[in-house]
């Protein structure tokens, strides 16, 4: 299986995503939007990066699961709470994205919602791999 990523000029140069991936061969994986719930189903901490951090190992957790890595992940789905807050945590995010999944950067969409199933995530992380 191999990932092209697809990043036109008049797009300008993204930063921390990528504006296409095509992939070719492999199977299909679709993982299911992840919280920063531990194993007792319970949210880690009241802390956005730590959610984030939490929600990011618990994809990871399901790719490994299937036998893939970090980089056979083609696009992520990024739910959060509140934007600002976001926005405001880049730089530690950044540092939490980087450590799980180096400089491997799928298509990305960062969404604004009301509010997330369990009421304490501030984030939930959906995303798709070939593997």
């Amino acid at each position: 299986m191999v990932l092209k990523f697809i990043n036109p000029e008049s797009l300008g140069a993204p930063r921390g995503y990528s504006n296409g991936v095509l992939a070719d061969g492999g199977r299909l994986l679709f993982i299911a939007g992840q919280v920063g719930w531990d194993s007792r189903q319970k949210i880690v901490d009241s802390d956005f990066v730590e959610q984030f951090d939490r929600a990011l190992e618990n994809v990871m957790a399901v790719v490994t699961e299937a036998g893939g890595r970090p980089d056979q992940i083609a696009r992520l789905t990024i739910y959060v709470t509140d934007r600002t807050q976001y926005l405001e945590s880049t730089r530690e995010v950044g540092e939490r994205y980087r450590g799980r999944m180096g400089k491997h950067y799928p298509a990305m969409v960062l969404v604004e919602v009301k509010s997330l199933l369990d009421q304490a995530a501030k984030v939930e992380i959906e995303g798709l791999a070939i593997l």
